[in-house]
Order: structure tokens, then sequence, then C-alpha cells
């Protein structure tokens, strides 16, 4: 998915355009070392740093262009002084000569590792594309949105994952965190996502979607080791029914979801009932339970990973979605999945430690205020 830039984007930027100026500087102060210091101190180690500052940020012509001018005012320099033909200038801009070619070669290295980092890049991103779709932003009539935040830059696949489908069931939809990194949580997701989109068309209930999952986990041969073991997944399903102001939602060990009403107030769905996550069915076996809770027009369904709850602060407080979104209204499910990204990013300072998937499903409807409800206490 694509990533917005945050508060540190102008940090960035201002570091790369130093980066720019820099060879240049390091050439002008060299000048003014020479002019201004007796014979026999030499500038030349400032002209020899140029280019080799410039290989990591200049293109091939412009690290070339900075090796040229760096040999130029040294060999200048000692025209001014009248050393030209001594043995120290000649030293002096073979030395330079010597370090501009290194320069250029290893700003060659350089563009070469960055067309295949590049390359690994877009491959990277169009296996999320097909592992983790992004849905459609209109669905059984429900407006969508959802979001992939990587906590690492440039990273684009990890073991969060969400979908929706509409069914003649209703609109059912997903968002799950896999246990573990790497390519064996990729894999977990693509199990997973294949078995929920078979589900949620054939089974009737949303507790039988469930166990479709759980028994999709079960049959995963590629899990080994520890993961064989100690694998699991924390999801939360939800089914909202064609036409009607409720949603079904089943919670497996995941953080709860919450309702956003038109008038600015939420509620968080805790479940009725505890149940363990997916992939722990050999622990002990609880029937799994569809809370129904209301959903009126206006209103917003929020589900999300633990890479919102656990987002910390500097001074290690969590992130907690409910105190920061309760009163705020929002134009559609985008905007809200906009300024929830943000409020997290600020809130951690730019160092988010996991990814975050988000999943928003808005009722459309007048905008009329709506009677907030009170969940059941958790026992």
């Amino acid at each position: 998915m694509a990533q917005k830039e945050g508060d540190d984007g102008p940090r960035r930027n201002g570091g790369r355009r130093l980066a720019l100026l820099l060879p240049w500087l390091v050439m002008v102060i060299g000048v003014v070392f020479d002019l201004v210091t007796p014979e026999a101190y030499r500038a030349s180690p400032f002209f020899a740093a140029a280019p080799l500052l410039a290989a990591p940020f200049f293109s091939w012509r412009g690290t070339l262009l900075s090796a040229v001018a760096s040999v130029a005012l040294v060999i200048g320099l000692h025209v001014y002084n009248g050393t030209l033909g001594q043995v120290p200038a000649t030293t002096e801009v073979l030395t330079v000569l010597t370090v501009s070619g290194l320069a250029l070669y290893i700003n060659s290295v350089l563009r070469r590792s960055g067309e295949r980092l590049a390359s690994a890049r877009v491959i990277a991103e169009a296996a999320q594309r097909a592992v983790l779709p992004t849905p459609d932003e209109r669905i059984g009539g429900l407006h969508i949105a959802a979001r992939y935040e990587a906590a690492q830059e440039d990273a684009f696949i990890g073991g969060d994952l969400f979908a929706v489908e509409d069914t003649p069931h209703g609109v059912r939809l997903v968002v799950g965190d896999v246990r573990g990194k790497g390519l064996g949580a990729v894999e977990t997701v693509a199990v997973l996502l294949g078995a929920f989109r078979e589900a949620a068309e054939q089974e009737t209930s949303l507790e039988r979607v469930a166990r479709r999952l759980e028994r999709a986990l079960a049959r995963d041969t590629r899990r080994s080791g520890l993961d064989a073991v100690e694998g699991f997944t924390t999801a939360v399903l939800a089914e909202i029914p064609h036409g009607e102001g409720h949603v079904r939602v089943v919670n497996r060990g995941h953080p709860s979801p919450l309702v956003l009403y038109a008038d600015g107030g939420l509620d968080t769905l805790d479940p009725s009932r505890n149940a363990l996550p997916l992939g722990m069915g050999d622990l002990g076996h609880w029937p799994d339970h569809a809370d129904d809770v209301p959903f009126p027009s206006g209103a917003t369904l929020l589900l999300y990973t633990d890479g919102v709850t656990e987002a910390r602060d500097t001074h290690g407080a969590f992130y907690d979605p409910r105190a920061r979104l309760d009163g705020r209204i929002f134009p559609g499910p985008e905007e809200l999945l906009d300024a929830l990204v943000e409020d997290v990013r600020r809130h951690t300072g730019g160092a988010a430690t996991d990814d975050m998937a988000l999943l928003a499903v808005s009722r459309p409807g007048a905008r009329q205020p709506q009677r907030r409800r009170t969940m059941p206490v958790v026992p």
C-alpha cells in the first residue's frame, strides 16, 4: 500500500539537499583553505573528499562533474601558486584523480544495487497486491477503506491481513494478525485469506466461518518447528447483513473493534465471551459466539491490528484509539484511516515497531445523531 509522508519527511528532504550541496561546499572550503594558509599546508584532502561525498547521492554524470571540478581546482590552485611543475603538485593531482576514479566506481556499484533494490520493491509490492488486494470502495452498499502500514519503510509484506467479501449472507470481513514475520507469516496469510473467501461464501453463520479458518490452519503442512507448536493468528470476523442495521462479530483474541457514530460518539465491541486465537485449538475448545450489535446508518465499523494499540510514545505510553477518536467526526472511512494513521505516527514520533492493518466500513445514510449503546462487561 502506498504510504504517506510523515512528520519526518521535511527532515529527510532537508538532509538530502544538504548531501547534494556538501561536495561543492567542501570544494569551496578547500579553495579558501589553500588561499589563506601557508604553502606547507595542502588542501588536496578537501578536493579528494568531494567526489567521494558525491558518489552515494549524485548520478554518475554528477559524480563525474564533481571529480572534474576537483581535479581542475587542484591544478588551478597550483597554477595560481606557481607550483604546478613541482613533485608535491603532481602527487596531489594524481591522488585526486585516483580518488575520483574510485568515487565513480562506487557510484556505479551503488546505482546497480539501487536498481536491484527498486526491482525487489516492485516485486514485493506486486506480491502484496496478489496476496492482500485492496477491497473495492463500495461493497454490498457499504463504503470501504483499507490500509496496510508497514513499520519498516519500503517493506510491503508482513503478517497482518484483511479481506471483505459480499456474500448471500451479507458483507463478511476479517482482520487478523499472524504471529511472526517473514515468508512463513506471508504463507499463513495466504492460507487464511483463501480459506476465508471460500468459507464466507459457503457457510451459513459467522461461527462456522471461524471454524473453517481454524481447520485451514490445522491442515497447513508448511508450518513447522516453533510455528507448528506456537503459531497462532488473532482475528476479528464480522458480518453485516444486507439492508439490516446491525453487525455480528466473532473475536478470536484480537483487539476489539470500534463503532463510530454519526454524532462523534463511539463504542468498543468487546466480546461477551473470550476465545483463543486461531491455530490454538489443540489447547482447548470454546464454541465460537457471534455478538450481535447495532450498526445504524452513518456509523463506521473500525477494525485494526495491534500495531495500533501497541504503538508507544517516547514515554512508553500505548496508543488508545478509543480515547483518541472519541468525539471526532469523519466524512468517510478513508478520512478516518488517514487521520488514524497520522495520529499513530505522531504518537510514536515516526518510530512504529509493528505493522498496522486497518479496515473501516461505513453504512451510508442520513448522518443523524445516534444513541450510543453500552457494551457488555467482559467477565
